[in-house]
């Protein structure tokens, strides 16, 4: 099949990627795409002399590609100084240090519901599916539901933004070009290799599997059979099991505290292993996705932890004192990174065909840490 708009559009919208990588004509297109926005295209092609017969985006995307295509040097240099240009547009437009001063106003983050990523389902189980009666639904409007839902837009809020700021960390750099349309599975290139950003934590199952490799227990096991040991009485079914074990542990002291103290000794060892090999920790991220949220795009991940206090990572996000020089100080030296350096293979786990499909991704690991 030749490598013509159909074939390339075929191919990203069936997340087969991987000639992405390689394929000038690929990326060409990607670029393309990302342009394709009424204000973005007729600047472009005003720009640069370029009269397009269709009006419809689609048709136009399609049509630009093909002539772009027929000089492929050229154009990317034509795309690369667009979009260079649109990008330093855009950083200028926003305030950081504004945004950086509200983004410190938030003084706790804590997701409302069990799953954050649908207040809507939480909602009906527990107040509507989950309870019979009216007058507890009525009594819980301005406590339980108002306090979920205000929990859960102080973080949405916290996340958006401190994600904008941290995009465009990465956008100010010289060794990125970014999309300038959202593009699915690309936020820039670097090296003209497309690459989506990911921000997170250390991964609460990326541990429990580490440990569980060392022959230890997990974590919150741990934590029960010091507590017995110590003779501190604990409810099961408490939400907050974790925080409270720990805490009354510590406060106990001597052989008590040491459960707490191999714990959070295992995690930081953990953290130096990913350090000397990133793709131990990408590879957990890439297998253990949700079926809602898999993908096999290329990704850049960004891991932030709090040595002190883990729980209390998510600070980190509003850091440019600490995040801007570790971003950067990666950037500075991605060039000298080979593709065999981010190459990763892995499969889905949970798959249930009997030959599950492998995946290829370029991949890496940035860990911004704080220690006190």
């Amino acid at each position: 099949m030749p490598k013509n708009f159909e074939y390339w559009k075929k191919q990203h919208d069936s997340e087969e990627l991987k000639e992405f990588n390689t394929d000038r004509l690929g990326t060409l297109w990607l670029k393309v795409k990302s342009i394709v926005r009424r204000e973005y295209i007729n600047q472009f092609c005003q720009v640069n002399d370029i009269e397009l017969e269709n009006t419809r985006l689609n048709a136009q995307f399609k049509e630009l590609y093909h002539i772009l295509s027929e000089n492929v040097d050229e154009s990317h240099e034509l795309l690369n100084n667009f979009i260079s240009n649109q990008n330093t547009s855009e950083l200028d437009e926003l305030d950081t240090d504004s945004l950086v001063q509200e983004l410190y106003k938030v003084e706790t983050f804590k997701w409302g519901a069990d799953n954050q990523n649908d207040l809507g389902k939480y909602l009906v189980k527990k107040y509507i599916k989950d309870n019979t009666s009216y007058d507890y639904l009525i009594e819980q409007m301005e406590t339980g539901v108002l306090g979920t839902v205000q929990d859960y837009l102080v973080c949405s809020w916290y996340n958006h933004w401190s994600s904008i700021l941290i995009e465009h960390l990465f956008k100010s750099h010289e060794v990125v070009l970014p999309t300038v349309g959202q593009i699915k599975s690309v936020d820039f290139f670097m090296n003209e290799i497309p690459f989506d950003l990911k921000v997170t934590y250390l991964p609460t199952n990326f541990i429990e599997f580490e440990r569980k490799q060392a022959d230890l227990r997990p974590e919150l096991t741990t934590l029960k059979q010091a507590a017995r040991a110590a003779d501190i009485k604990f409810n099961n079914d408490d939400s907050n099991l974790y925080y409270s074990l720990t805490e009354r542990l510590k406060d106990k002291g001597g052989q008590a505290a040491q459960a707490v103290a191999e714990i959070r000794q295992f995690r930081l060892d953990l953290i130096d292993r990913v350090k000397a090999d990133p793709l131990l920790l990408a590879r957990n991220l890439y297998e253990n996705q949700s079926d809602f949220r898999f993908g096999a795009e290329n990704r850049i991940f960004l891991i932030l932890i709090d040595r002190t206090d883990f729980d209390q990572s998510w600070k980190l996000k509003r850091n440019v004192d600490l995040l801007e020089p570790a971003i950067h100080s990666y950037l500075d030296t991605f060039e000298q990174k080979s593709t065999n350096d981010l190459k990763l293979e892995f499969y889905k786990q949970g798959d249930s065909a009997r030959f599950p499909k492998k995946y290829e991704v370029l991949t890496d690991v940035i860990i911004v840490e704080r220690d006190n």
